[in-house]
């Protein structure tokens, strides 16, 4: 039965039947069946078929937040299930994305590593946030300003942003003389403060723009523009230079080490948010920017 209650709210999420079999890893004439053979069963119709794809009917929509409502206890058992183990073992799945991973984080996952082998890791990468109310990952490394009511964690630095250029080209070092210049940016699939704050500064349009940071950072670097990038970032790439200093935004982003409240408990989750707090605390002032100032 709980296959069925799948089944119908894969379809809803995805809209059609090949999407909804690529979410339970079947063939889209297994679906086809499996609905027609359910809506027969139940002497109903669950869907109704469109251009735009399968649409609720009301019976459907009764059906899925039925189904909806059984994952999330499904999600809960196995969360406190989880949060009972008494040994630093087994799998953790830890979500964040390319430029924590690139610049800070792959030495720590290592040294974690050799300090508890029986933990298998595995990284999701990716710049959504993922729900850990429902299991996607165990603990999250991300930078936001808020984090969602139901996770539990420490916020270990603000992250500090300021504008940088390829180095060796030539560049006015004072914040009101930034504008007219060419500057590259992030399109809107990645909203970032800093984006807007670069956009005052220039008056222009960015004459280039992508949704990853690690790009945007590639394309400073390779004289397309000036543009604002994290401090961690921007100060540990020899091929670009820090041009102004980074704003006082301590209220703002910071990076957080966060997991499910049910999930504190578990040896292995406690485990890697102590290990990895304490390494993440000594690159502080490179998250914060005050590196380049001390050196």
């Amino acid at each position: 039965m709980w296959d069925d209650f799948r089944l119908v709210k894969a379809i809803a999420d995805r809209r059609t039947l090949a999407g909804a079999a690529d979410t339970l890893a079947i063939n889209t004439s297994t679906v086809f069946r499996r609905l027609g053979a359910l809506e027969e069963r139940l002497g109903t119709k669950l869907f109704e078929r469109g251009r735009v794809g399968y649409a609720l009917t009301p019976s459907g929509e009764e059906m899925v937040g039925l189904a909806s409502r059984m994952a999330d206890d499904v999600a809960s058992f196995e969360r406190r299930i989880a949060g009972r183990d008494l040994k630093p073992s087994g799998e953790l799945r830890i979500t964040t994305n390319d430029s924590f991973i690139i610049h800070m984080l792959t030495p720590i996952f290592a040294r974690f590593r050799e300090a508890f082998p029986d933990i298998r890791l595995e990284i999701i990468v990716g710049n959504q946030s993922l729900n850990l109310s429902r299991r996607d990952a165990d603990i999250a490394i991300r930078a936001t300003a808020h984090p969602t009511e139901t996770l539990v964690g420490r916020r270990i630095a603000s992250v500090a942003w300021t504008i940088y250029g390829r180095k060796g080209d030539e560049h006015p070092r004072e914040r009101d003389e930034f504008r007219g210049l060419p500057w590259v940016g992030f399109s809107d699939s990645l909203p970032v403060s800093a984006n807007g704050a670069l956009a005052d500064l220039t008056g222009q349009e960015a004459v280039y723009r992508l949704n990853t940071v690690l790009g945007l950072s590639h394309a400073i670097a390779a004289g397309m523009g000036i543009g604002s990038l994290p401090c961690f970032i921007g100060d540990a790439e020899p091929t670009l230079e820090r041009l102004a200093e980074p704003q006082d935004d301590s209220s703002g982003a910071g990076l957080w080490l966060l997991t499910h409240a049910d999930l504190k408990a578990s040896a292995r989750v406690r485990a890697f948010l102590d290990f990895a707090g304490a390494e993440l605390m000594a690159l502080k002032p490179l998250i914060e920017g005050r590196r380049a100032q001390a050196d």
